[in-house]
């Protein structure tokens, strides 16, 4: 009986840890920001994908099509590399890339949807519609975005969505 009750409190406790969003009031730290503005992104075909995803369904609801952006993934990417090194999914830093974002692009509003160990697109798109805070990100008053999918030695993906509104 105790095997029973403890199998989905540990996958809802699993999940809830996984799904996490972020908004500029909740995290502040002083990493560096060594990103050049103009830096180029090679785009993987899932990362398309995920953006292609949430672009439908944001023009599906009405909203604006989101135009990508490649220092945004860039430093999603930086966050992506930082989780895994860091063993687990975080939003430190996030002030950091709020400002990053401020100063070199002149974004007037960030959020940040974080993810880990989904397998497609898809999946880390529809676990992040289910989520209120994730949703809110995907449906919000945002311009610009940018995403990064990073694996680790495990073969576990960690996910990073920064949202921007210029």
């Amino acid at each position: 009986m105790i095997k029973k009750l403890l199998s989905p409190i540990l996958l809802l406790a699993l999940l809830s840890i996984s799904l996490v969003s972020c908004s500029k009031e909740e995290i502040a730290s002083d990493q560096n920001d060594n990103t050049p503005v103009n830096v180029t992104f090679t785009y993987s075909q899932e990362e398309l994908e995920l953006m292609n995803i949430i672009n439908d369904y944001r023009v599906s609801i009405g909203k604006n099509r989101l135009d990508k952006v490649d220092y945004i993934s860039a430093k999603s990417e930086e966050h992506d590399n930082y989780m895994i090194s860091k063993g687990g999914i975080s939003h430190d830093y996030f002030q950091d890339r709020y400002e990053a974002l401020v100063r070199n692009l002149g974004a007037v509003n960030v959020s940040e949807n974080l993810a880990y160990n989904y397998s497609t697109p898809q999946g880390v798109f529809s676990a992040w519609l289910n989520s209120a805070g994730h949703k809110a990100n995907i449906e919000g008053d945002f311009t610009h975005f940018g995403i990064a999918i990073r694996t680790n030695a495990d073969g576990k993906k960690f996910y990073t969505n920064l949202f921007m509104k210029k």
